[in-house]
């Protein structure tokens, strides 16, 4: 900032030594009181004023954007410590992180088992030679994701000497909450009569 005057005096300088610091413990208390001067421009023959703050003491707000402060390339704010730690942590949070995205969000597949028939009616039309049957058959539905699933249609077949002999198919059959199961009964009706009765 502003440069003063110096003054020249013909006695000698003090020497400090480390003893002489311990004999005067309030040396950095005067530090920290002369720190905390208020920045005065001195000015005589000599003296430059600041061209920085133009000797105001402070850098005005309208010039903040305008100044570009220069480091040496030595200083230890350029050189920070820990940086391949902080580096290496960093990445292995986001792996982390991805891998628990990944995996709870990814879909995991929805297991369907039989469950056994439950209930069986059998009819006989003479008059047209047909078999009636109906059959009731539960599934046990399982949800292996993390969130729940909506089972929007089932369908299923009914076979007798490898020919189809009934259909069924449901919408909107169920909602499965996460991490559970659920038992869905449905019923299929079947005929079976002319070519593919054998009875």
């Amino acid at each position: 900032m502003g440069s003063g005057q110096s003054l020249r005096s013909s006695s000698p300088s003090p020497k400090w030594s480390a003893t002489d610091e311990d004999d005067f413990p309030d040396c950095r208390d005067w530090e920290e009181d002369i720190a905390k001067f208020p920045y005065v421009e001195f000015t005589g023959q000599d003296g430059i004023t600041c061209p920085t703050c133009q000797g105001i003491g402070y850098i005005p707000p309208d010039q903040v954007n305008e100044l570009v402060a220069l480091i040496p390339y030595h200083d230890q704010r350029l050189k920070p410590r820990r940086t391949k730690f902080y580096v290496l942590v960093s990445v292995l949070l986001c792996l982390l992180a991805s891998g628990l995205v990944v995996f709870f969000l990814f879909p995991h597949s929805v297991h369907v088992e039989d469950d056994g028939v439950q209930v069986v009616k059998v009819w006989l039309d003479q008059k047209n030679s047909l078999i009636l049957l109906t059959i009731t058959v539960t599934l046990r539905i399982r949800n292996s994701n993390f969130y729940s699933v909506t089972v929007t249609s089932l369908s299923s077949q009914v076979q007798y000497m490898n020919s189809v002999v009934g259909t069924q198919q449901m919408v909107n059959v169920t909602r499965i909450q996460p991490l559970s199961e659920k038992l869905v009964n449905f019923t299929v009706k079947s005929k079976m009569g002319g070519p593919s009765y054998y009875a």
